[in-house]
């Protein structure tokens, strides 16, 4: 079972901070192949949602409020360690990180950019596919919405 934290930037120590960001760049730079600016400067408005599983980061999300990325609030960021895929953690991932965009925000419209393959995945999750898809960083992406 995960253990969750959900922190504003200026919250996020030290340690924090450094393990979410090796998580990002292990799955979206090093496994997906996918060279891009991950450090991009929206971290600080964001509230970061932190799995930990026997005191390991195994998931994170970070979430915006309604009109900073899209005008709903959205998700995004979405990962799950490659140790920890066999546990199915991302969908304890995406149902805490729902409720806190309702928690934290008041708001229960959310969109996200998907990558494509996941569509089921967000399917499973009340969530739309609402664009054709586009290459996000020549990755195959859809937006999709929640309400």
């Amino acid at each position: 079972m995960l253990q969750f934290k959900i922190k504003r930037f200026n919250e996020l120590s030290t340690q924090e901070l450094y393990e979410l960001l090796q998580l990002r760049a292990e799955v979206f730079v090093v496994e997906q192949d996918c060279v891009y600016q991950d450090v991009d400067g929206k971290d600080q408005k964001a509230l970061h949602v932190l799995g930990y599983y026997q005191g390991n980061l195994a998931a994170y999300t970070r979430i915006f409020d309604k009109g900073y990325y899209f005008d709903e609030a959205s998700i995004g960021r979405v990962v799950v360690s490659p140790k920890y895929r066999d546990k199915k953690f991302g969908h304890d991932l995406m149902r805490v990180s729902i409720e806190a965009v309702k928690e934290h925000y008041n708001e229960t419209a959310i969109t996200i950019s998907a990558q494509e393959y996941l569509k089921k995945f967000y399917e499973s999750h009340g969530f739309e596919q609402t664009s054709e898809m586009y290459l996000e960083d020549d990755i195959p992406h859809i937006q999709m919405k929640r309400d």
